[in-house]
């Protein structure tokens, strides 16, 4: 018996609930108007409209994924990040609301900022954060830095469909190395880097520890590790005055302010996110 697009989203929208999915009208309504080829526009106006019989049968396929713990965002291949829709792909983490706080800090930094400012986002994933930055401050380059070929492709796909490619490019960067000459000055180096201790990834929910890359998640033992780089090493490659902003998990906060703070950054400070978390660590570069 035909059903209409409403109902699949609502029947759907059950389904994920009952699984304990948090976002699931967001995602029923997602997964349906890829099934059916739609855009989500396209999807609220046809949702009286009956679907046909190849939509149902192809949503099946993709709810049974999704009910098996694959993210929405790698069925359907993007996910929207600060307002544009981005290729996602499970070489890169999926793009969080957590992280549009470290976005919301780097856009009112730049925008603070007089004429032409150079900005690198390190380990970059999909590049949703440096995007971010490029498409709210007009005056910013930006360069995407990761140590993933994989993820550099993805960058490169979201900086083409962004169309971004006049202040926007992407390059390999070691984060855990010293920056080569041709990585200095920036007036801001934005980073979400692994944070996850070792020890704590086995815990995770199968969601993420079954099909987000291990690469951007695991940051040491105590999850430090890249702090600690990033804290002795790149703040050589900022202005004077130059900013590092970076995301951190929850209660690390307090020992990335120590780390920044040991390594000569000055003028430190959180932030927390929309759950109360403190979530962003900035500074301002070692004088010298």
């Amino acid at each position: 018996m035909a059903t209409t697009y409403n109902n699949l989203c609502l029947d759907l929208r059950r389904q994920l609930r009952a699984a304990g999915v948090l976002q699931a009208q967001l995602e029923a309504r997602e997964l349906v108007a890829f099934a059916a080829g739609k855009t989500r526009q396209e999807l609220l106006r046809d949702l009286s409209l009956y679907a046909p019989r190849q939509v149902e049968e192809r949503l099946a396929e993709l709810t049974e994924r999704r009910l098996a713990g694959e993210p929405v965002a790698y069925l359907i291949g993007e996910w929207e990040f600060f307002g544009l829709t981005l290729d996602i792909t499970p070489q890169v983490l999926i793009p969080r609301t957590d992280t549009e706080v470290l976005a919301e800090r780097a856009i009112a930094f730049v925008r603070s900022l007089v004429g032409e400012r150079r900005v690198l986002d390190l380990c970059a994933g999909s590049g949703c954060v440096g995007l971010a930055i490029a498409a709210h401050c007009p005056q910013a380059q930006v360069v995407l830095g990761d140590i993933s070929e994989d993820a550099l492709e993805v960058c490169r796909r979201n900086i083409r469909r962004c169309g971004l490619g006049d202040r926007v490019n992407a390059m390999l960067v070691n984060a855990r190395q010293a920056p080569t000459s041709v990585l200095w000055d920036f007036d801001l180096i934005v980073c979400n880097p692994p944070y996850i201790p070792t020890g704590d990834l086995a815990g995770l929910d199968p969601s993420v520890r079954d099909y987000e890359p291990a690469l951007a998640l695991d940051g040491g033992a105590d999850g430090l590790d890249f702090y600690r780089v990033l804290a002795e090493k790149w703040g050589r490659a900022l202005t004077p005055q130059g900013r590092l902003m970076v995301e951190v998990g929850m209660g690390q906060s307090e020992d990335v302010e120590l780390l920044l703070a040991h390594s000569g950054f000055t003028h430190l400070e959180s932030t927390r996110d929309t759950g109360g978390i403190w979530r962003v660590v900035e500074g301002t570069a070692p004088p010298g």
